[in-house]
């Protein structure tokens, strides 16, 4: 059972911080700057409705940090976002450009719908309305979305067509994840997903395990979790237990084959959000189980990513002792006394920080393409976005041996110096 409605993470994400600040010795002024976002943007959204009807939604942009260079972050559709997930999930974003050293800041933002129960054309109304009350406080040089939770390239490129009718003038490196028409990037679907698993093929390295040895079970079954089950399959593991949303029950299920899922097979089953169908999975052999079922699969690795908030102290006891390593797939998965729980346990914790920093990497060689107006191959961009994670899990590593902390813990006081330092250069402090 699921505890999301029992915590905030933008508290969670503020502790976190104040932790590392005390760690590193953080000034005053230091940790005031930092511990909280420099702009807030509540927005609300008239939408006509395919009825005729015209629904005002509420939206969210939340600016982090820019002292790297121009913030980036996502914009997800989800019927349960709130101001708290954004601002936590913008903070968030500010380390992870700073872990893998890429020049950009940290945003988040997001739309209060679901679009399980919206047509294409009302989705497509929603886009263009958000980026009307954004686009003053966005840009290629200020702030550039990018695709999250329920949002996709075609969103993005709606978004992009809105942004450049309002400035009049082509603007392709002022969003991020696009159609390919539109200036996105080869390689964007991939990126996440793979390198989460560059990133676990490291880990496994260093602990002395084979990959083709493991097994995983996998909560979510959008982007990210489909191209990190496509990778880690490819390298020799097996998937036995994904999750997905079921929208029929507004909740999610979890299905479970004990020989290995299919992943070409499963995604018969899926509809354009990820979502499984429970029946077609039935029909192909599947079991289907509760939501958190994934959880408490006898798996060596597991992988969640979908929300934030997942593992928690109250379901931290069902993950199975058979476990070695739990990879973030998600923002903030895992709270911190779960994570206190694991660690005690001898599993190996992959941050989300760098499990899932190859989304915005490659958002970061988008915006580079599209400013240069020049292309790069997929192989290009996979070998590329692969140097950047496998480098910053290499620098990691050696600071949690070196100074006794956990892996996220020194991808924190690497991130957290990194933006403290270029405030500091910038007189801000």
């Amino acid at each position: 059972m699921n505890e999301i409605s029992s915590f905030n993470p933008f508290v969670s994400a503020q502790e976190q911080f104040d932790r590392l600040a005390d760690l590193m010795g953080l000034d005053r002024s230091t940790r005031d700057l930092l511990r909280n976002p420099a702009h807030e943007h509540r927005l609300t959204l008239p939408v006509r409705l395919d009825d005729g009807s015209v629904e005002v939604f509420h939206g969210y942009r939340v600016q982090h940090n820019d002292a790297r260079g121009p913030s980036w972050g996502g914009v997800r559709f989800h019927p349960q976002e709130t101001i708290d997930t954004v601002r936590a999930l913008a903070m968030w974003i500010t380390w992870k450009t700073a872990v893998v050293d890429i020049p950009l800041g940290g945003s988040m933002g997001g739309v209060v719908c679901d679009p399980h129960r919206l047509s294409v054309p009302e989705i497509e109304r929603i886009s263009r309305a958000w980026i009307r009350r954004v686009a003053r406080f966005i840009g290629p040089q200020r702030d550039v979305p990018a695709p999250d939770m329920m949002t996709s390239s075609q969103n993005m490129t709606w978004m992009l067509d809105e942004y450049e009718a309002l400035r009049g003038k082509r603007s392709p490196g002022a969003i991020t994840g696009k159609t390919l028409g539109a200036g996105g990037s080869l390689g964007r679907l991939e990126a996440a997903g793979y390198g989460l698993v560059y990133c676990l093929r490291e880990a496994l390295k260093e602990l002395g395990i084979d990959p083709s040895a493991t097994s995983a079970s996998v909560q979510g079954f959008g982007d990210v979790a489909q191209h990190a089950i496509e990778l880690y399959t490819q390298i020799g593991g097996t998937v036995i237990c994904v999750s997905s949303w079921d929208a029929s029950a507004s909740g999610p299920v979890s299905y479970r084959k004990a020989d290995g899922i299919d992943l070409q097979e499963l995604r018969t089953a899926t509809d354009r959000l990820g979502n499984i169908d429970p029946q077609k999975a039935r029909d192909l052999g599947y079991e289907v189980l509760d939501g958190g079922a994934w959880l408490a699969q006898d798996a060596d690795i597991l992988i969640p990513a979908a929300l934030e908030d997942q593992i928690t102290s109250g379901n931290v006891s069902s993950v199975s002792d058979r476990v070695k390593v739990l990879a973030e797939g998600a923002n903030g998965p895992t709270v911190p006394e779960a994570e206190t729980a694991l660690i005690e346990r001898g599993v190996y914790i992959l941050p989300d920080l760098l499990a899932n920093a190859g989304g915005v990497t490659c958002s970061y060689f988008e915006q580079v393409q599209s400013n240069m107006n020049y292309y790069w191959p997929l192989s290009e961009v996979l070998s590329k976005i692969d140097r950047v994670l496998t480098s910053a899990f290499i620098a990691i590593s050696d600071l949690s041996r070196s100074k006794g902390l956990s892996m996220r813990d020194a991808a924190l006081v690497i991130a957290i110096d990194r933006v403290a330092n270029q405030c500091r250069e910038r007189g801000w402090l």
